[in-house]
């Protein structure tokens, strides 16, 4: 079972790939959903050296740095580099 942890947003490196489908007006919604509600849904990263590769939760990573974040919740998993 993964367990959610508290990660610091700056120590989280977004692959090129993976930023390349950003759409702003959904962040923005995310956005607006986590000043409501708060973070329902953790992100997921990868451990590469010193710092997490995001695997999935771009939009709530980015929703979460426009809110003015240091931290986001998220779960750490074992995934094969593409």
């Amino acid at each position: 079972m993964l367990k959610r942890e508290t990660l610091p947003i700056n120590d989280i490196y977004v692959p090129t790939k993976r930023r390349a489908t950003l759409k702003p007006e959904h962040v923005l919604e995310i956005a607006e959903s986590m000043l409501d509600k708060g973070q329902e849904t953790p992100i997921l990263v990868r451990l590469d050296g010193a710092r997490y590769v995001l695997v999935e939760g771009l939009h709530r990573l980015e929703a979460a740095k426009a809110l003015g974040e240091t931290t986001i919740v998220g779960y750490l998993v074992q995934a094969a580099k593409h």
